[in-house]
């Protein structure tokens, strides 16, 4: 059975932050962006991980099957059904 691995990385200067995560950690993934984050020996700042974040939900297996909130229907929906009658 295979796993698949997210690879998360950003480069800056002389820096390379490269994180490797599966969708079990996830969460772990997250805090590590904050430590990373809140240490003020690196160049990572927290514009760097709330970007970072995004990108880490955004490639969530619930964000691939999300669905809206509402099924409200598109305007093009009404002139379809105009050209139709």
């Amino acid at each position: 059975m295979s796993q698949e691995v997210n690879v998360l990385a950003l480069v800056k200067g002389k820096e390379r932050y490269i994180f490797l995560f599966d969708d079990k950690r996830r969460p772990e993934t997250l805090r590590a962006l904050g430590r990373f984050a809140s240490n003020t020996e690196l160049s990572f700042s927290w514009y760097d991980a709330a970007v970072l974040s995004q990108k880490v939900r955004q490639s969530g297996p619930q964000s691939e099957t999300k669905k809206p909130r509402f099924d409200l229907p598109l305007s093009t929906d009404n002139s379809e059904q105009d050209e139709a009658a």
